[in-house]
């Protein structure tokens, strides 16, 4: 078996584990293909919220997307974030903020070694998760994200 990708703004209900892809989007390179592809080989749903072709010219476009990162946020089995070094990802660190406190939702995050506020990330999860070790790269988020799954299946 194989990962399944579901791109917004496809809805995604299935049953099964699935992991959110957040983080950093706009201006940023597309992390989210290299997880993509490191994870290729499990079976798991990936929520993928960068859309290969976004509606620009279409006015009701960035509510749509809110809705959709909401919803899938919250019915993800694990959220996985990674903070890219281009920009400051606010909306990501507000989302960071929310899943923290969801308890029963597995929670991967990772920051580029430039990502500005690196420590700021590093200090709160170690505070209020300190179960969550935070990645480097989104090679060893993904390899997170493998271990997680293959003790998903041990148990």
């Amino acid at each position: 078996m194989s990962a399944t990708v579901v791109e917004a703004p496809h809805e995604y209900t299935g049953p099964g584990p699935s992991v959110f892809l957040a983080g950093g989007i706009s201006g940023t390179s597309d992390w989210q293909q290299q997880i993509i592809g490191q994870l290729a080989d499990v079976p798991v749903t990936l929520l993928n919220p960068r859309r290969a072709n976004y509606p620009w010219h279409d006015p009701s476009a960035a509510a749509a997307q809110i809705e959709w990162e909401f919803r899938h946020l919250h019915r993800a089995t694990a959220v996985l974030f990674w903070f890219p070094p281009e920009t400051l990802c606010p909306i990501a660190l507000f989302e960071l903020g929310g899943r923290v406190q969801v308890r029963g939702q597995a929670l991967f995050v990772g920051t580029d070694p430039d990502y500005a506020r690196k420590l700021d990330v590093e200090i709160q999860l170690r505070l209020a998760r300190p179960e969550v070790q935070v990645a480097t790269s989104v090679w060893d988020l993904a390899d997170q994200v493998r271990a997680w799954f293959a003790g998903r299946q041990a148990a």
